[in-house]
């Protein structure tokens, strides 16, 4: 069999597996197994039969509904290659409205950022990039997740802390100090029926954020309210049914003006941006 045709049958049966992006995990996964990029398959010389055996399993994994990116052992995340694998949360396309709109604010050159339920440190990282004199803090309460967090970040300046954002009084030496807070927090609300890839594979404790989804986005938003100094930024994500109700926890603080609500780049109610009052009480 020729790899053309390797690729070929295996897109074929992830489509009837129910994948919607069938033909580009079947390159992926070739590529991936080959060595080599997707937009050099066409080049490669003709496997050999390890190849097929190797891509064959990799193929049934992916039909089994197995993440992508577990097979891959990365995921793409804006200007950012990561880690990821069983135990920590895929970081989504979605996530990235955030990271295009933190980078367009104007931010001194040595911020203080914190990444609240940051996972495999997604938005940490790339927030880190984009103001190399940055102090970034990325904050989970999983130590699964944070074992892929610790080795995303090597060589970076990124700091890494083992807590839960909904504890009272968190890390009170960051009060009225920090510039900038985003997090992705769980919010899914509760019973929703997800693709296979999450509820199987995906850490629930991240995915799901109780009955309406607003679970653990009021403690976000109290902690924002207590770290950010006057005139810090905040950005929140939360499901695509809660807007109104991730504006209103915002605003029923009294400590944030200009309080927007943001689409992703699909263009769905996605997250939600505030700027701590200057009045900071």
């Amino acid at each position: 069999m020729s790899l053309r045709n390797a690729i070929d049958s295996a897109a074929v049966r992830l489509a009837e597996a129910g994948i919607d992006s069938a033909r580009f995990d079947a390159e992926e996964l070739a590529a991936h197994v080959a060595g080599t990029d997707r937009g050099r398959l066409a080049l490669m010389e003709p496997p050999g039969d390890e190849f097929f055996g190797r891509y064959h399993d990799a193929v049934s994994a992916r039909s089994r509904r197995v993440p992508l990116q577990h097979l891959l052992g990365t995921a793409a995340f804006g200007p950012v290659l990561l880690h990821v694998g069983p135990g920590v949360f895929i970081p989504r396309p979605e996530t990235e409205a955030i990271l295009e709109w933190a980078g367009e604010q104007p931010l001194s050159d040595q911020p203080m950022i914190v990444d609240l339920c940051t996972g495999s440190g997604a938005l940490a990282i790339a927030l880190a990039r984009h103001w190399p004199g940055a102090r970034v803090i990325g904050i989970d309460d999983s130590e699964t997740a944070l074992s892929y967090a610790r080795r995303n970040t090597e060589g970076s300046r990124v700091e890494l802390v083992c807590a839960d954002v909904t504890t009272a009084g968190l890390l009170p030496e960051l009060d009225g100090r920090v510039d900038l807070v985003v997090a992705n927090p769980p919010y899914v609300p509760d019973g929703i029926r997800l693709e296979p890839e999450v509820m199987q594979h995906d850490p629930l404790h991240a995915v799901f954020g109780g009955p309406d989804g607003m679970a653990v986005i009021p403690a976000v938003v109290a902690l924002a309210g207590r770290w950010l100094r006057p005139g810090g930024l905040f950005a929140v994500e939360h499901d695509d049914t809660t807007s109104a109700l991730t504006v209103e926890s915002v605003t029923t603080t009294g400590l944030f003006n200009d309080i927007t609500a943001r689409d992703d780049l699909a263009g769905r109610p996605r997250f939600v941006t505030a700027r701590r009052n200057a009045a900071h009480g």
